[in-house]
């Protein structure tokens, strides 16, 4: 395994790759987020292992189709020749095309079904079968990655935490669950944000239009959605999708502070509180770490007194 100060987190979820870039020796490993817009202007980019978790509608305002979006996630692979690895989801059906003429090797992932060749979920086990051998994450010390002894995956998945940001679990204050979702910046990730919701929940949505369409999103809310609660520019293109789809219990505000007041007076013991935009914050935060950093301290001065 890497030395001390040989491993790195960068990129698109926080610290930009050349910020971190002249500390890296020859022996590093980095781990990085990059973004489409970087990958547009790739020119000598080789991971030795890449990953495309899922292609779905974001950022079209700037690539304009589903086409020219998805050739440039895949152009992730640019400059990676048959002896690097491509992780894909084979839940994708883009991905899974993708993958039967890619130039590198290729190891899939599926929630859903047994793979003859990849990591799967087989009940609450994660399993992998690689190069003709069968490995149960949790039980085996057979598998290294990287150089990595099982048991240090093992104690790494076990112990692992949400992200900030990403279904957050910030406070309960009189009976309701507030959660700071503001990474759910397109339609695609605000889904996932809902659905880990197990109580009647008050969605906070909106923001900036990155030209994305909102029906799976507004589509997914159910009996589960007591209320949207709307801010940004996006805000009356969301509410014309949800009316569209027969939703009308929706609230405009102003900012995200009358947005968590409303939600303190309405919500009842019980509820649940979510931010999960399905927008970028641009426009009224510089990111979405500030959106979700003022959120958080926005529930936590909750003055339930007056």
């Amino acid at each position: 395994w890497v030395g001390k100060d040989r491993g790195f987190i960068v990129g698109n979820i926080g610290i930009p790759y050349t910020q971190m870039a002249l500390k890296m020796k020859e022996d590093a490993v980095t781990v990085a987020e990059i973004s489409s817009f970087q990958l547009e202007s790739i020119l000598t980019f080789h991971p030795k292992v890449s990953a495309i978790l899922n292609i779905t509608p974001d950022h079209l305002n700037r690539h304009h189709t589903m086409e020219c979006y998805t050739q440039v996630k895949e152009s992730i692979t640019k400059n990676q020749t048959a002896e690097d690895w491509c992780i894909l989801n084979y839940e994708d059906p883009r991905l899974r095309r993708f993958g039967e003429h890619a130039k590198v090797r290729i190891l899939y992932f599926s929630s859903r079904q047994k793979l003859e060749e990849g990591m799967y979920l087989d009940g609450d086990s994660i399993c992998l079968r690689f190069q003709g051998n069968q490995y149960e994450i949790c039980q085996t010390e057979e598998c290294h990655l990287l150089g990595i002894p099982m048991e240090i995956i093992q104690k790494t998945v076990r112990e692992f935490r949400a992200v900030e940001h990403r279904i957050e679990f910030v406070e309960e204050i009189r009976g309701v669950r507030y959660y700071n979702d503001s990474k759910g910046t397109n339609p695609d990730a605000a889904i996932q944000g809902i659905k880990a919701m197990t109580r009647p929940t008050f969605v906070i949505g909106g923001g900036y239009d990155k030209g994305s369409e909102y029906d799976d999103w507004i589509g997914e809310f159910g009996q589960k959605v007591k209320k949207l609660v709307l801010l940004g520019q996006t805000a009356e293109k969301i509410a014309a999708c949800a009316r569209k789809h027969g939703f009308q219990d929706i609230v405009f505000v102003s900012d995200l502070k009358e947005a968590i007041s409303y939600c303190a007076k309405e919500a009842k013991p019980g509820d649940a509180v979510l931010l999960s935009p399905a927008c970028a914050s641009w426009g009224m935060f510089k990111n979405y770490e500030e959106r979700g950093r003022i959120f958080k301290e926005l529930v936590r001065q909750l003055d339930y007194g007056n």
